[in-house]
């Protein structure tokens, strides 16, 4: 699932952990990065921080439910 134009990225976070499955970051490389993972997080804010959006990110979500809060998110996150 690609995620483009982010403007909430501390509430991207907060929702990718209180996720139940496991979510994981493609990177351009193809790379899998666990988002669950406390460090992961904190080294994708750090890298994030000067910046007010996400322009694209590639996400996998392995639960349905999980998916569907996500796409859900992005589509509140749209309106504002």
């Amino acid at each position: 699932m690609k995620i483009e134009n982010v403007n909430n990225v501390e509430g991207l976070f907060k929702l990718l952990n209180d996720l139940h499955g496991k979510v994981e970051l493609v990177s351009p490389e193809g790379d899998r990065i666990n988002l669950k993972s406390k460090l992961s997080q904190m080294l994708m804010m750090s890298q994030m921080l000067d910046k007010a959006y996400i322009k694209e990110l590639e996400l996998i979500v392995h639960e349905p439910e999980d998916m569907k809060k996500v796409v859900e998110f992005m589509m509140g996150d749209a309106h504002n």
